[in-house]
């Protein structure tokens, strides 16, 4: 998984993930001691003890959890028809819904069940606030300059100049290393250029382009996403094939529309839609 694909609002659901399940081991109710009774001798039972607010609240949640930060390293996946991201917000709902009602019917709330609500609260707040507040949805993690990233693709003795670092000398998509390589769109070594007489045609016309882009004049660049973004499909299925992870750059190939065909670092191909913030290398 990475984690670069992680907002901050996923940091705000596992930290309330992890205390709603330290808040499972604590007691459920206080008792009020009369006076001149020892009441060191009781034993408080925990969410442990009673199965069904143990799965409806504190697993419940923590399933929910699991699932919103699985979903948003790999997107597309689905359970019952919803994504898993969507399915776990569900749930986070479902345990605050429950964790309310128990600690209202409740004579002497414990600590594990004052915590465990305020751990709800969080818990569903940050699964249904990250994808509608700006602040929620940066990346947990900064990005880190390039020169420090150290490609799995890098040359031995080089690092930082491998694949993904936009000031390295890299060979042109589709060509050789150490040979000279025409621009995107351009003329080929020995073929007339545009404007050029060409075997069978007149002075003037203009030459053959490449590509999909208007013109042939877009030229491949990288490029890096200031937040987590889906890469669909070339064919325009509506499912995302991969996920754009800030920190990471990217090999713009192509124009489509006011989108971006892509390469990552794998080798896929697809269709980044949303273009607006990226960062050129």
């Amino acid at each position: 998984m990475n984690i670069r694909s992680l907002t901050r609002g996923d940091g705000v659901v596992i930290g309330a993930a992890v205390v709603l399940f330290i808040a499972s081991f604590l007691s459920l109710s206080s008792i009020d001691c009369p006076q001149g009774i020892d009441c060191s001798g009781f034993d408080s039972a925990n969410a442990w003890d009673a199965l069904g607010l143990l799965m409806s609240m504190f697993i419940a949640g923590i399933i929910g959890a699991a699932l919103i930060v699985v979903g948003r390293a790999m997107p597309g996946r689905k359970v019952a028809g919803l994504d898993l991201g969507q399915f776990g917000v569900a749930l986070t709902v479902f345990a605050l819904w429950t964790a309310f009602w128990n600690i209202i019917d409740a004579d002497n709330a414990g600590a594990g069940m004052i915590l465990g609500l305020l751990s709800t609260i969080v818990l569903a707040a940050g699964a249904v606030a990250t994808p509608l507040v700006p602040a929620l949805k940066a990346p947990l993690v900064g990005a880190p300059k390039p020169p420090q990233v150290a490609s799995p693709y890098g040359q031995p003795g080089h690092p930082g100049q491998g694949y993904g670092y936009p000031g390295a000398q890299q060979a042109p998509y589709g060509g050789q290393p150490g040979q000279p390589q025409p621009a995107f769109g351009g003329a080929q070594p020995g073929q007339p250029g545009p404007g050029q007489p060409s075997a069978g045609g007149q002075p003037g016309a203009p030459g053959p382009t490449q590509g999909g882009s208007a013109g042939g004049n877009f030229e491949p660049f990288w490029f890096a996403v200031p937040v987590a973004r889906p890469l669909y499909g070339e064919d325009g299925s509506p499912s995302p094939i991969a996920e754009l992870a800030p920190g990471t750059w990217y090999l713009a190939v192509e124009q489509r529309g006011p989108g971006l065909i892509a390469q990552t670092q794998d080798g896929r191909r697809g269709l980044l839609q949303d273009t607006s913030g990226i960062q050129r290398g």
